[in-house]
């Protein structure tokens, strides 16, 4: 998923394969497997390896192109592998969120319309617990008061090979000396997002998932990212801007 890849649209089957891993994903709080994705699409192994190869492309889902069963490792805001932020639905584990900043975003989508979500995540700093509650995109609660999520990674950084590594930037910190600390332990500086601030970021991406089914592909463009984010009062100077 390179940056600045021009602009396409994704085939029937890539839509119709994006629609079977959510609903999967959200019934069984985890991706498909190749049986699974042929059996709720009908599509052959071929057609669901193209598909996939578009969905990636498009920032819809990380698929191990290297491996012969095309292990599906994100298809956000989802994780095949433990992150940062647990996701409990109804009072029991879900799923792990793809990072801090996603795991704003999975209250958004239509199976859990309505439904308390709780994210349990941890301090990046010194592991201690975070948990926000959430409910239709809407924070309803967060403890500890001060809260935030670090960004450790410029968007001029995300994408360049996938988003793995844009995903592992995105943090929770207790609060700004927290996050102070977890710089000088990585060595990298980076930005500072408010609840709300990381919210109103995630919430048009959100508020599209399952909701528009022939949904256009995600572009990377760097400049218009970081000035969406300046707009909502980030301090972005830690990446240098």
């Amino acid at each position: 998923m390179p940056q600045h890849v021009p602009e396409f649209r994704f085939c029937d089957d890539a839509l119709k394969l994006r629609q079977a891993v959510y609903e999967h994903w959200c019934r069984h709080g985890h991706g498909p497997n190749l049986r699974a994705a042929h059996e709720a699409t009908g599509l052959s192994r071929a057609a669901i390896v193209e598909a996939y190869k578009q969905l990636d492309l498009g920032i819809m889902c990380i698929v191990d192109q290297e491996t012969q069963n095309w292990n599906l490792l994100k298809a956000p805001p989802f994780s095949s592998y433990p992150s940062q932020a647990a996701i409990h639905v109804d009072g029991r584990f879900h799923c792990y969120a793809g990072c801090a900043m996603e795991s704003l975003a999975i209250s958004l989508m239509p199976p859990f319309a309505g439904k308390e979500v709780r994210v349990e995540g941890y301090c990046a700093c010194c592991l201690a617990p975070v948990t926000v509650v959430e409910r239709d995109g809407e924070v309803l609660s967060h403890v500890p008061d001060g809260v935030r999520i670090h960004v450790s990674l410029s968007p001029r950084e995300w994408n360049k090979t996938n988003i793995v590594p844009m995903c592992d930037a995105m943090n929770f910190v207790l609060d700004g000396e927290h996050a102070a600390r977890y710089e000088r332990t990585i060595r990298r500086r980076g930005v500072l997002f408010t609840l709300e601030q990381a919210r109103r970021f995630v919430a048009g991406t959100g508020k599209a998932r399952m909701w528009q089914y022939d949904r256009v592909p995600d572009y990377l463009r760097p400049q218009r990212i970081i000035d969406g984010i300046r707009a909502l009062g980030v301090d972005v100077s830690g990446w240098g801007e």
